[in-house]
This record gives C-alpha cells, structure tokens and sequence, in this order.
C-alpha cells in the first residue's frame, strides 16, 4: 500500500508542479509515479498467484 500511496503524492505533485509551470519537475515526478504504479501493480500479481498457489496446495 505504501507503494500506492507514494506514486499518488507523486502524481499530485507533478499535476501541480504542471500546473505552475514547472515542466521538469513535472515531468520527473510524473515519470517516478509511473514507476512506483508499475511496481505496485507486479507486486500485487505476484502476491496474488502465490496466494492462490499457495492455496491449492492446501486444499
């Protein structure tokens, strides 16, 4: 969740930073938020096909 909650702050800085002008900073946080949905997104996938591996060998 963590992950989730640091590419939001990001988004929102750089939809902010856009706003004011400031088109690099804007760009890079955009970029680093990006990022940081992308990672959050493999990492839920990868807890979830464990989860359900990890449950059909229990059943």
């Amino acid at each position: 969740m963590t992950l989730l909650k640091w590419a939001l702050i990001c988004f929102v800085i750089s939809l902010i930073a856009g706003g004011l002008g400031f088109t690099g900073i804007a760009s890079g946080a955009g970029s680093l938020a990006r990022i940081l949905f992308g990672l959050f997104l493999v990492v839920a996938i990868v807890i979830v096909v464990v989860a359900f591996a990890v449950g059909q060998a229990v059943f």
